[in-house]
């Protein structure tokens, strides 16, 4: 249409918002469907979260509130990034978002002129580069691998920046692959960034708490205090207390950055929920206990789907660190004909014959920027991703 914005054109839907839709669709029509698309833990919000935005809707905590956050969340915030990164920040270097999502846009869209170019690394979760384009930025991909685990490595992190590099968008663990950086890796990182001045880093540790086994979490600005002042730091209440809908995200960096990104949120959508900011307050400073609960129970579901997708004929699946994704390679299944008599010529072909053929809804690693991979969330029940699995192998199995 010739009203809409030449923005517009730059951007495409999200692929795991189409594909939870096409299974919700499928559902509908009376299809057996089991959807494994959908980013968001399947766990309940803990009690005491709830009961503390009760609380204030009962004390009339229903105004609205500073554009950057309420002072108590904001105190909270930067507690945790003491308590838990060894990083200082004044409560006013911190900024509350509608989600992650608003947090990431707005640092993009306070920075980047036409021209400015963001590293970022794929695979990569579907809206970084969107955000970049409508924004005005350049995105450049530096590609990883299967062979060192999907993780960006300092070669490809040094011949990916430019004269007209601004950020670099780090993300660990990572959506889609659930790759995770260890202090090591991420001090080879900040080692090429500190050669590269102009550029800022943008790490989005939205999975800080889902890690597994004996890895160890840590953020760049904790590893190496000298990009501190060149880092911003994302984090959010969705993943590890379960609270996708209550739409709370938060951000700790300069306060040149903050002011610029409060600026922005001010014409926004100004302040976010007061009531979700309420209840982020409570899962930031009350029991953490379940967390850990929460963790041992998404461990036990990537060690039964990863058994059961390296069972499946031509998949290939690794062990990711964390989040709660796996990132499969069906590239030895390229080629092959389904019962539908379709040939598999890309990992959409694939994900779109298993959905056809079995009624598993996954999503395509192309949407990523990698394939032929599929990503699977493993953010529901053990009866289910079993089944699931199970018809994965039997549907890898069946292509001819």
């Amino acid at each position: 249409m010739a009203f809409l914005a030449d923005a517009l054109s730059r951007v495409k839907p999200s692929a795991t918002i189409a594909v939870s839709q096409k299974a919700r669709e499928l559902k509908t029509q009376g299809r057996d469907v089991i959807g494994l698309g959908a980013g968001e833990p399947d766990f309940d919000t803990p009690d005491n979260v709830k009961k503390a935005a009760i609380d204030a809707i009962n004390r009339g905590e229903t105004k609205y509130t500073p554009v950057s956050g309420i002072q108590p969340l904001r105190e909270a915030i930067a507690a945790k990034f003491k308590r838990e990164n060894n990083l200082d920040y004044d409560w006013k270097q911190t900024i509350v978002g509608t989600g992650g999502k608003q947090i990431l846009f707005n640092a993009l869209m306070a920075t980047l002129n036409a021209g400015d170019e963001v590293v970022i690394p794929s695979p990569y979760w579907v809206s970084y580069p969107e955000m970049v384009a409508l924004c005005g930025g350049t995105p450049v991909f530096a590609e990883t691998s299967i062979d060192n685990g999907f993780k960006l490595t300092p070669a490809a992190l040094e011949k990916a920046i430019t004269p007209k590099t601004k950020w670099l968008i780090m993300n660990s663990p990572s959506n889609p692959s659930g790759a995770a950086y260890t202090s090591d890796e991420l001090k080879a990182l900040a080692d090429v960034l500190l050669a590269h001045p102009q550029v800022w880093i943008l790490t989005d540790d939205m999975y800080e708490h889902l890690t597994y086994g004996d890895f160890k979490f840590f953020t760049i600005a904790e590893v190496e205090p000298k990009l501190y002042e060149r880092t911003l730091t994302m984090n959010g209440v969705s993943k590890a207390y379960a609270m996708t809908g209550w739409r709370i995200g938060y951000a700790a960096g300069p306060i040149e950055l903050i002011k610029a990104m409060d600026m922005i949120q001010g014409q926004q959508t100004s302040g976010a929920c007061s009531i979700a900011q309420w209840a982020a307050v409570e899962a930031l400073n009350g029991p953490q206990d379940f967390v850990a609960r929460n963790k041992a129970i998404f461990q036990g579901r990537r060690d039964l789907v990863v058994s059961m997708l390296n069972q499946a004929r031509g998949i290939k699946c690794p062990v990711p660190e964390g989040a709660f994704y796996v990132y499969p390679s069906c590239a030895e299944l390229i080629g092959k004909t389904a019962p539908s008599g379709k040939v598999i010529e890309t990992d959409e072909d694939f994900v779109s014959e298993l959905l056809e053929a079995e009624g598993v809804a996954v999503v395509h690693g192309s949407a990523f920027g990698l394939g032929p991979n599929f990503r699977i969330s493993y953010a529901t029940s053990e009866a289910l991703l079993e089944e699931a699995c199970t018809r994965i192998q039997r549907f890898a199995g069946s292509l001819k």
